[in-house]
């Protein structure tokens, strides 16, 4: 999964003042608990006093409407009410703001200095146009869900019958190109694949891009009937080799690629990078761990941690009333002196859909129901998908009497399968590799041994 307990919630903002002009781009680095983000305000001056826009150069975000600020003597207050975050900092003689940023009851220091250029960020492996291979953007129906999903088929040549994979994408809100941190995996992937004699189909997740439908309310549930929909779609094109469908999913991807192979006889097989094996409780509670462990985090705060959030999940697991879990936890949170605000944040992310969802579900058992060839790969270094899953993916595969497996840790990788030193996310920014080569290689050589 993508989705980490220390991301940062951005939310734009606008700027109103009475005294100094304060246009112009200022920009700082963030650092929460050992990530470090940097952020850059565009501030621009009107008859209304000031607007401004957000870039956040590590998650690949750029212009982020403004909503709500003040500046007065000299001092800058933002306060970004739906994700808790306050800032309060002052404009010193030197044009620097020292300030503070507040977020979840924790504090961190933050200063912002004029910025006279773009950042710009490094991506050596970002294919460039013209590409030498046929790409055309598409439109599938979801019937069941009432719902386009927009997308890009990308093929070898423009005519011709090829074998084809669909792409799943991790957890949270993803374009096609599953870009996050200014990385685009699935680009790279699906244009290595093109190159390769290998068709690829990727679509923007419900309600993204130019996707309809809403992705707040959906669970991996919903989003496995998305991918059901692409097959579908690909089975009306002349180009496709119907008898030659795969499915790739990364992460969250990696548990819906299997809730599809396990009901669709159209899937001739699947790959799992950093997929899951264990309960998302379990999954959830180990990455807490590993990262918390790789930010410094001591042992005695991640052991109360543990405790706490075990307790959380298990009303999560055994709750039958929404409404009523949502008193409980409520309730044990401030059993633990979490903060109020804190509180109403915690409980609304861990009540949504998709996370009652995730936690209560366990992939095992749908694993023993596939019976198409599967490649599960696995950084040493992943923090947030431990490469322990995979002998759990390989055991319950097993008991299904599937043979036709292949699982493999590959070493020095992160949970995006780049080369790393830690694997923890402070680094997805800022390692310019996007996918390693020996990944990108390693699923075209198994792929053209299913498709042969």
């Amino acid at each position: 999964m993508q989705r980490i307990s220390l991301t940062l919630l951005i939310i734009g903002f606008s700027l109103t003042t009475i005294a100094q002009n304060i246009s112009g781009a200022w920009g700082g680095v963030l650092n929460v608990q050992g990530i470090r983000l940097r952020l850059v305000f565009n501030v621009s001056e009107n008859a209304g006093g000031y607007s401004s826009t957000l870039d956040s150069p590590d998650q690949g975000a750029k212009g982020i409407p403004v909503t709500s600020t003040t500046f007065d003597n000299s001092t800058l207050r933002i306060s970004i009410a739906s994700a808790g975050i306050q800032y309060e900092g002052t404009l010193g003689a030197d044009s620097i703001i020292t300030g503070t940023f507040k977020q979840a009851g924790q504090s961190f220091p933050l200063t912002l200095s004029r910025q006279k250029s773009e950042i710009k960020i490094q991506r050596p492996q970002e294919p460039v146009k013209p590409y030498p291979y046929y790409e055309e953007d598409v439109t599938i129906e979801n019937k069941r869900a009432a719902l386009t999903l927009a997308g890009t088929l990308t093929l070898p040549k423009k005519e011709g019958v090829f074998p084809v994979v669909v792409l799943i994408s991790g957890s949270g809100p993803q374009n096609r190109n599953e870009e996050l941190l200014g990385h685009k995996p699935f680009l790279v992937l699906s244009d290595y694949l093109t190159r390769n004699g290998i068709a690829v189909l990727r679509f923007d997740d419900r309600g993204v891009g130019k996707s309809t439908g809403d992705f707040k309310t959906a669970t991996s549930a919903d989003f496995a009937t998305d991918v059901m929909a692409a097959i579908e779609y690909l089975k009306t094109r002349k180009e496709i080799n119907k008898k030659k469908i795969g499915l790739i999913g990364h992460s969250e991807g990696g548990v819906i690629a299997p809730m599809v192979a396990a009901n669709s006889k159209d899937v001739a097989f699947i790959v799992l990078l950093a997929g899951t094996g264990v309960p998302g409780d379990q999954i959830l509670l180990e990455q807490q761990t590993l990262i918390g462990r790789a930010a410094g985090v001591d042992s005695a705060t991640l052991a109360k941690n543990e405790v706490l959030n075990r307790k959380g999940f298990d009303l999560i697991k055994t709750s039958t009333d929404v409404e009523k879990l949502k008193s409980d936890l409520t309730t044990l949170l401030k059993e633990n002196n979490v903060p109020e605000n804190v509180i109403s944040i915690s409980v609304a992310q861990t009540t949504s859909p998709w996370m009652l969802y995730f936690i209560r579900h366990d992939p095992a058992p749908v694993l023993a129901n596939v019976k198409c060839p599967v490649l599960a790969l696995n950084g040493s270094n992943d923090l947030q998908v431990p490469k322990e899953n995979l002998q759990v993916i390989k055991n319950a595969l097993a008991k299904g009497g599937n043979k036709h497996v292949t699982t493999r840790e590959l070493p020095g990788l992160n949970h995006l399968f780049q080369e790393s030193k830690t694997g923890s996310p402070t680094e997805y920014g800022t390692i310019e590799q996007t996918m390693a080569p020996a990944v990108l290689q390693e699923v075209v050589n198994w792929i053209n041994l299913q498709v042969k």
